[in-house]
């Protein structure tokens, strides 16, 4: 009998390295040394929140400080004791690195959506077992009695019965153990449990920092196009990789290209983009187009409420923001119809909709809503 495909870890960008093993952390500095001055004093907290928009290297800050307590023998504060360590940083011949890389820490919980009962593929959800499972391995005491960490990966994708569990193990943390919990959404996790929690916030990247990390996680971007795809990313590194990958940058210019031949839509053009997004197996590009509709819509909104033009992330669109969103009205406009087309683009994945001809009645969604504003 055949073995079955090991499931894709649910905390892993496809095609990039893991944060376990991402080696160096860009743009968050002061969080670093938020962590290390907590630690130094002696009052570092048992449980870590660490929060910000995806892909912005939360799970890679959250890798660096595990490995470093687990790897930092506790100073006795004396005289002689050795002076406080100045970064995160932990070689990655130290026996703590290696045995994290392999997943093979015995001091080290890592928590995650595991497999669904048919163990066909990754669960939606972290269960309640699986934090039955955390609690379970902080009740047994560790062999050397040293510190113990464990990382939720993410703290957002539980259940209520996990976030329950959680919240108890929180409220009474066991000795000697620091949770690094990762919040994509903080707002929408229990009070009681970010209450317990001392918060570290991760900003998006800026152009030079994401072009390193993305660098780091194997992609490339050439120095023209760093403050686009920043913009387009809002500096994540994940969104960043993804774009790279679908040529989103390119997907961008060509919608953007588009939406110049409103109110009188280019339909040769929509029908070609439809069709390139739609074509079978094109799921993630479809995925991608429709993000970007919605990010281009968004900015026309922000640009109509507030007057203010963002650095441009394809050729004219700045000019294009000036003229469809001209003010508080179509900015109104605007917003609406992102909502209405996000909710149209869900109800049609979930009836298998062609995605061609989906992708085409929201480009013409569009375009009525162009022509309306032309005619106030």
């Amino acid at each position: 009998m055949a073995e079955k495909d090991p499931l894709p870890e649910p905390d892993r960008l496809e095609g990039a390295p893991h944060p376990r093993e991402t080696r160096v952390l860009y743009g968050h500095a002061a969080q670093e040394s938020a962590f290390l001055q907590a630690h130094a004093s002696g009052r570092l907290h048992h449980a870590w929140m660490l929060t910000g928009p995806k892909g912005v290297g939360k799970a890679t800050l959250a890798w660096r400080a595990a490995r470093f307590l687990l790897a930092t023998p506790a100073g006795d504060g004396g005289m002689f004791a050795p002076p406080s360590p100045e970064s995160l940083d932990i070689p990655d011949s130290h026996p703590v690195a290696r045995r994290l890389l392999q997943l093979a820490e015995p001091r080290h919980f890592l928590l995650r959506r595991g497999p669904n009962e048919k163990e066909t593929a990754l669960s939606q959800v972290i269960s309640v077992e699986e934090v039955r499972k955390m609690k379970s391995f902080f009740a047994l005491t560790a062999a050397d009695g040293g510190h113990r960490t464990a990382i939720i990966d993410a703290v957002d994708e539980m259940n209520a019965a996990a976030a329950n569990a959680l919240l108890k193990l929180l409220e009474e943390p066991p000795p000697q153990v620091t949770l690094f919990l990762i919040a994509h959404q903080p707002a929408r996790l229990l009070p009681t449990i970010r209450s317990r929690c001392r918060e570290l916030r991760l900003a998006p990247l800026g152009p030079q920092d994401l072009a390193d990390a993305l660098t780091q996680a194997g992609g490339e971007i050439a120095p023209e196009d760093r403050a686009a795809l920043a913009e387009l990313s809002g500096g994540s590194v994940g969104e960043a990789f993804r774009l790279t990958n679908l040529d989103g940058l390119k997907l961008y210019t060509a919608l953007t290209r588009l939406f110049a031949s409103l109110p009188r839509l280019d339909r040769p053009q929509a029908l070609a983009l439809a069709e390139l997004a739609g074509a079978r197996g094109a799921a993630e590009t479809f995925d991608l187009v429709v993000t970007l509709i919605d990010l281009l819509l968004a900015r026309l909104a922000r640009h109509g409420a507030t007057g203010t033009l963002p650095p441009e992330a394809a050729p004219g669109e700045a000019a294009l923001l000036r003229r469809l969103a001209p003010g508080p009205g179509a900015a109104r406009a605007w917003a609406g119809l992102a909502q209405s087309l996000s909710a149209r683009a869900r109800r049609g994945k979930a009836v298998n909709l062609d995605p061609a001809a989906l992708l085409m009645d929201m480009l013409l969604k569009v375009d009525d809503t162009a022509g309306s504003l032309a005619l106030r």
